[in-house]
């Protein structure tokens, strides 16, 4: 059989040339296409998306959370970013928490109250859709099928009820007054169950209806400050009143002839471009795919870029984040000559760029007129804190798990101050042209970068299409504070010999990672605009940029489909 009919991946790419939606939920995927074919963007078919993935996944995703944008802009070729994170409650402060028993040593628990920042994601929707929708069909238009949806039912995904069954503790939970909204009779929905949510209906009319106010003011507003004083934070409706979505301006790092765009901090992103500017020293492509040697690699290029960022990335706005530093081509080598290639560094230690020597959605839309946004949505650890305003529909998240409370951290608790964020969208284009050539992302907490990495490199340097590379097995490093040593968990599909041969280089390896504990490595969406991966040449112009390949990753319940 020619190696071309081969079949490798577990599904083939969906082709096509107009409209594309990929999503972790299929009935999330068609919402969107149904606001492309009524003559919306990609930007208004994400925030379509964005609230069928509330209703559908709600442990993941949803209003009460934040979200993170990158819009490319076809006509000019220009990509433009949106911060969609909330700041912490202006009231709140590392003196206030010691008083109440917390510090470095004590951190907070991950569903209390005081992990709560304000919910950015309701205002960057209507952000995204003012500033980079058509302008051909309203905020109504695009909230309505989510509505219809909530009023009327829908069966639940398989991957999603095992989600709201993990997760259905902190909804039932005796400081939680308003959980059993998101359960049906105490109890959560069981895959193909029909579940409705009126209350999430409710919450998008009145966001349809008078846009950011119907959210940080009035009747939504007093139902999230009353649910969190309860529980003891120091929320107000002037912290809410007061929010506001960031415009930035994307980062980028070059890698082999394309050019790599993420989100600059709060966000993680940077892992991402300095783990890439790292493995840019090393011929990985003669390695071989998911080797011993290239394994070895990526993780100790991960573990150097995870140890900068744990560092250095926190709330720019508030602290200087040395980002032009750490993207130097020249940083990133003295970082990589740190490395050896027969012994893993159990170390995590960030580097000096000044010196000269669980739980989130992502889905990404292109349209027909070569627009595309790649976009990210999260609530954080399974249904975030859990806590429900009464009568809305959601739940709160816990993104304030991300401050640190050393008073010598830069990503350190002050009021007003935004987290360090875990959820990253990215795009990629040519080097040369800016032409558009992928926007895709991957879940999972702090496997995002390193799923970013993955991803990217299955294409770019070993020719995967969009779907075989979602598909393929994946590594996750992750280091303990506790035990303060790194440990890699690698997906069944990774050989045992592989797996023993990283145990004898030093590296503390969990294998195989099998079933639905593959979760820890994340779910991925992917569209391509042409098939610039088959070659391993820099892509040119001759590119067939009418043909979207897209990819949509076996680990979820979603799917990428166009038309």
């Amino acid at each position: 059989m020619s190696s071309d009919l081969e079949f490798i991946s577990r599904r083939s790419p969906v082709v096509c040339t107009a409209g594309c939606v990929a999503s972790s939920q299929p009935l999330a995927t068609n919402i969107g296409l149904d606001i492309l074919k009524k003559g919306g963007n990609a930007a208004d078919a994400a925030v379509a998306v964005a609230a069928a993935l509330n209703l559908t996944e709600p442990a993941s995703t949803g209003i009460g959370g934040d979200c993170f944008c990158l819009f490319y802009e076809a006509k000019t070729k220009h990509i433009y970013g949106i911060n969609g994170s909330g700041r912490s409650p202006s009231e709140l402060n590392i003196d206030l928490l010691k008083q109440q028993g917390f510090d470095e040593a004590t951190p907070l628990p991950l569903h209390h109250a005081h992990t709560v920042t304000v919910p950015g994601a309701a205002a960057a929707w209507c952000d995204t859709v003012s500033l980079f929708g058509s302008k051909k069909v309203t905020l109504e238009e695009i909230l309505k099928p989510s509505i219809d949806l909530a009023e009327n039912g829908f069966p639940v995904s398989e991957i999603s009820s095992k989600l709201w069954k993990d997760g259905v503790s902190v909804l039932k939970a005796p400081n939680n007054k308003h959980g059993l909204e998101l359960l049906i009779n105490g109890h959560t929905p069981k895959h193909g169950q029909i579940f409705r949510n009126p209350f999430l209906a409710e919450t998008f009319k009145e966001l349809s209806s008078f846009g950011k106010k119907g959210f940080y003011e009035g009747r939504i507003a007093a139902a999230i400050v009353d649910v969190l004083h309860y529980n003891g934070s120091v929320m107000t409706l002037e912290d809410l009143k007061c929010h506001s979505t960031e415009q930035v301006e994307p980062i980028s790092t070059t890698y082999k002839g394309v050019k790599i765009w993420e989100l600059p901090p709060s966000g993680q992103g940077l892992t991402t471009l300095v783990a890439l500017n790292i493995v840019e020293n090393f011929d990985v492509t003669a390695m071989h795919h998911n080797s011993t040697d290239y394994i070895h690699v990526l993780v100790e290029a991960l573990k150097l870029s995870i140890s900068d960022t744990m560092w250095h990335v926190a709330d720019p706005t508030q602290v200087r984040v040395p980002t032009q530093e750490l993207l130097s081509k020249q940083y990133s080598k003295r970082r990589s000559a740190l490395m050896s290639l027969q012994r893993a560094d159990d170390k995590c230690v960030h580097g000096n760029p000044f010196s000269t020597g669980n739980d989130t959605v992502y889905f990404t839309v292109v349209d027909s007129e070569g627009n595309a946004c790649s976009f990210i949505n999260s609530v954080y650890k399974h249904f975030g804190t859990g806590l429900v305003p009464a009568g809305c529909g959601f739940a709160l998240h816990n993104r304030g798990s991300g401050f640190s409370l050393s008073p010598s951290h830069p990503n350190c608790l002050s009021p007003g101050k935004r987290p360090f964020h875990t959820i990253i969208p990215a795009l990629v284009t040519d080097a040369n042209s800016d032409q558009l050539l992928c926007a895709f992302g991957v879940t999972g907490g702090f496997m995002q970068p390193q799923g970013h990495v993955q991803v990217l490199l299955n294409m770019l340097e070993f020719g995967m299409n969009p779907q075989r590379a979602v598909d393929a097995s994946r590594i996750y490093v992750e280091y303990s504070k506790k035990d303060t040593s790194w440990k890699l968990f690698l997906e069944d599909g990774i050989s045992q010999d592989v797996a023993e041969e990283l145990r004898a280089r030093g590296h503390n390896v969990e294998w195989p990672v099998v079933g639905h504990q593959r979760a820890i490595f994340g779910r991925g969406q992917i569209i391509t605009i042409g098939d610039w991966w088959k070659s391993s040449s820099v892509p040119s112009s001759e590119i067939n940029s009418k043909v979207r390949w897209a990819g949509s990753d076996p680990r979820g319940d979603g799917c990428a489909l166009g038309y």
